[in-house]
């Protein structure tokens, strides 16, 4: 087996880090957790969160990116999470199985719900990943459409600007032009 390789690079949000391995985390889909409760059963997460600072943990394909709490600094924090993952990844398997809820909301979507998937999945969601993060649309109703971010773009300043008046202008233009777009309120 070829040696462990891991890279960091910066995101769009100042709190978040993508850690980038030569091997992947999750080999089906995407995976946020939001709480060590979240990953239990997944050692190399539940690893991570035990470090001072961590906030939120995003597996998707071969990067992990981190978000953290603002008070702990990259300085400290990122060469522990390197080492974590280092000494874990021999021991964790990427087709570990979580309940995936967004698969069975999927298969019960209006076509107009579909349509709007499937645009974020090709012309948003590819962006959101590439920087350690994703969305998720809670609601479309009365030409309102509301989403929630996911990993590093939750706490990413530009998500409640550019991002968001990106996604607004890309559903205008190939869904509908009356659309608005609203990130729905942290609970």
């Amino acid at each position: 087996m070829e040696a462990f390789e891991i890279t960091v690079q910066p995101t769009p949000n100042p709190n978040a880090l993508k850690f980038i391995l030569n091997r992947d985390v999750r080999t089906d889909g995407k995976v946020s957790f939001k709480s060590p409760s979240d990953c239990k059963e997944v050692e190399l997460a539940a690893a991570l969160f035990d470090l001072r600072g961590v906030d939120q943990i995003h597996f998707f394909q071969n990067v992990i990116t981190v978000s953290k709490f603002s008070f702990e600094d990259w300085e400290n924090l990122a060469p522990t999470i390197e080492t974590t993952v280092e000494n874990m990844i021999e021991d964790h398997d990427p087709n570990f199985k979580v309940f995936n809820p967004e698969e069975e909301r999927r298969s019960g979507l209006s076509p107009e719900m579909q349509k709007i998937e499937e645009i974020l999945d090709k012309r948003i969601r590819p962006g959101l990943q590439g920087d350690g993060g994703d969305m998720v649309v809670n609601e479309y109703k009365d030409n309102v459409l509301i989403v929630k971010y996911q990993g590093a773009c939750g706490t990413c300043p530009s998500s409640t600007s550019g991002t968001l008046e990106a996604i607004r202008s890309i559903l205008r233009d190939e869904f509908n032009p009356d659309i608005e777009v609203y990130i729905a309120p942290e609970v």
